[in-house]
């Protein structure tokens, strides 16, 4: 007997298809990964912005917001990595289950941390945005300083430094971000919901 036997998930009256049909769009999380530095949270600001003014349910979860709160418990241990993910992935498939398009802005650097957040949720509803940007350039950018403090050894287990990033295989979107601007980016994740049949033309 697991410690969860007692516990049943309630379905509720008004279901995701009733949110989804209230907002006039469909739900999903675009999980934004990336090197520190690469631009997830600029992009992702401006994917929301775009979104907002075009009148859809949105909602931004950011890396260093979600450690203000929710995930302030844990460290950057690899079983605490492992744990924020989850609990991103867990808050990011009820954010869906509102009907709303949830955008997330974190390293999240493991391959099967990621394979894990996208098991949470439904067919295509968890769609992957790569913002690709080369270590150097990301070193050069440091907006937080935090490459810096790694080279200098105060950051132990620093993605990129440390610590590796794994690439996405096969990712929904590739955002070259050291090659194109946060417009043309913001175009591309705009354009991708479109044509996915995401949100209206």
């Amino acid at each position: 007997m697991g410690p969860h036997i007692n516990i049943i998930w309630h379905h509720t009256a008004v279901t995701k298809d009733d949110r989804r049909k209230l907002n006039h769009h469909k739900s999903a999380v675009l999980w934004f990964t990336g090197l520190s530095g690469a631009g997830k949270s600029t992009i992702a600001n401006a994917v929301e912005k775009c979104l907002y003014e075009k009148g859809l349910r949105t909602y931004l979860l950011d890396g260093d917001n979600i450690r203000h709160g929710i995930n302030q418990d844990l460290g950057f241990s690899p079983g605490d990595r492992k744990e924020n993910i989850r609990r991103i992935g867990e808050i990011s498939k009820l954010f869906v289950d509102a009907g709303m398009i949830v955008i997330t802005a974190f390293i999240s650097p493991f391959r099967e941390d990621r394979k894990m957040a996208r098991s949470l949720l439904e067919g295509e509803e968890f769609i992957e945005v790569y913002i690709k940007c080369s270590l150097d350039e990301c070193k050069k950018r440091d907006p937080k300083g935090l490459y810096k403090k790694a080279k200098a050894g105060e950051i132990p287990g620093f993605t990129g430094i440390s610590s590796p990033y794994e690439e996405p295989k096969q990712p929904e979107i590739i955002i070259e971000s050291d090659k194109q601007s946060i417009t043309e980016s913001v175009d591309q994740v705009i354009n991708y919901l479109v044509e996915k049949g995401y949100i209206p033309d």
